[in-house]
């Protein structure tokens, strides 16, 4: 894991890994999981849940920063490579993701107030 460590230790102890993630290639960063391999283990445990709740139920789900973007990125059926576009959380903030009639959408990413309601064509 690269966790605790400043960039320049990073570089110094896992150059050739920082430079092959860089260019968005996937990488076990310090011998942890592959980004890919959180979301097979995370995004089934949401949905199965999901599905548990009463119509107009929340789930929170509570986890690590890279757990809850790359959990995010499966559900919204990005791309792997696509999924450092959604940026890191913020310490207490969150992410709020609803069902559309065409499946998942993100509502509100890193935020630290309760989300307005939207409506879109798909509501």
């Amino acid at each position: 894991m690269w966790q605790g460590l400043t960039h320049e230790e990073i570089i110094a102890r896992y150059g050739e890994e920082y430079t092959a993630w860089k260019r968005g290639e996937p990488v076990r960063r310090g011998g942890g999981e592959l980004e890919t391999e959180v979301a097979d283990r995370a995004a089934p445990v949401v949905l199965e849940q999901a599905g548990k709740l009463p119509e107009d139920g929340t789930l929170v789900v509570v986890s690590h920063g890279g757990t809850i973007r790359t959990t995010i990125g499966r559900l919204l059926q990005l791309e792997s490579r696509s999924w450092e576009a959604l940026g890191g959380l913020t310490n207490c903030c969150w992410s709020v993701l609803g069902e559309g009639a065409r499946g998942w959408r993100l509502l509100e990413h890193n935020a630290g107030t309760l989300p307005e309601p939207v409506l879109g064509d798909d509501d």
